[in-house]
């Protein structure tokens, strides 16, 4: 039996979200009390909820027209299926410090220590355990994050796409807009926000499955993203 492993945030109100996100908010919109004209009932269960979040809040994927400029008219309801379902591997960052950079040769070395390879189509996770160790603290938004090269040098590898546990997959300020670029450009996107890829370590390839909400003109999408082991 394949074993599945959940990649993805929690959503609820009042959760962290990026600085350039509107806040989540969930709502009761119609509760079955409301439905069945009950007035004298000591509880409110919902039957609808109402969800305003941003398309860019927990776990997500970045659409190609979010990266640049030039990709407009690539939305997220554009992009093949085959981009967000796809085989993957997971590398070990944990040793990165606070709005540090991971640079192409150290993704290298990572993939050697692993005894791992990448190969055209795969999603790589680059696991900081930055999640476990900052999330909800004033140390959210300061993770480590990938350079322009090391984008670049995996967009060469002809990668689907990247994941991070992560607000941003580059570092504020230093690589963040940099990274958007080279995937627009590249042709390649990257999950934000994920979970659990400590639980990737040492494992074999795996399925990775981050399909999205077909949002029309989206720029991008949450995700349930999962790790699939031994579907492979």
């Amino acid at each position: 039996m394949s074993e599945i492993i959940d990649l993805s945030q929690e959503i609820y109100t009042g959760m962290p979200v990026h600085k350039t996100q509107p806040q989540v908010k969930i709502s009761v919109h119609a509760t079955h009390e409301e439905w069945e004209g009950l007035t004298d009932a000591n509880t409110v269960s919902p039957s609808v909820n109402r969800l305003e979040m941003g398309e860019h809040s927990g776990t997500h994927v970045d659409a190609l027209n979010h990266m640049r400029r030039e990709n407009r008219g690539q939305s997220i309801d554009t992009m093949p299926l085959s981009m967000f379902y796809t085989e993957g591997i997971c590398l070990d960052f944990r040793h990165k410090g606070l709005r540090e950079l991971i640079q192409a040769e150290e993704i290298q070395a990572a993939i050697e220590q692993a005894q791992q390879e990448i190969r055209p189509g795969d999603t790589v996770l680059i696991c900081t355990d930055h999640y476990r160790r900052a999330y909800g603290t004033e140390n959210w938004t300061k993770g480590p994050g990938i350079s322009g090269d090391a984008a670049r040098w995996m967009g060469e590898q002809q990668i689907a796409a990247f994941g991070v546990e992560t607000v941003a997959p580059g570092v504020s300020g230093v690589s963040n807009k940099a990274v958007h670029r080279i995937c627009g450009e590249m042709g390649f996107t990257h999950y934000e926000n994920l979970v659990n890829l400590h639980l990737l370590l040492g494992r074999e390839r795996f399925r990775f499955i981050g399909l999205p909400l077909k949002i029309r003109g989206g720029t991008g999408s949450p995700v349930r993203a999962v790790a699939v082991l031994d579907e492979l």
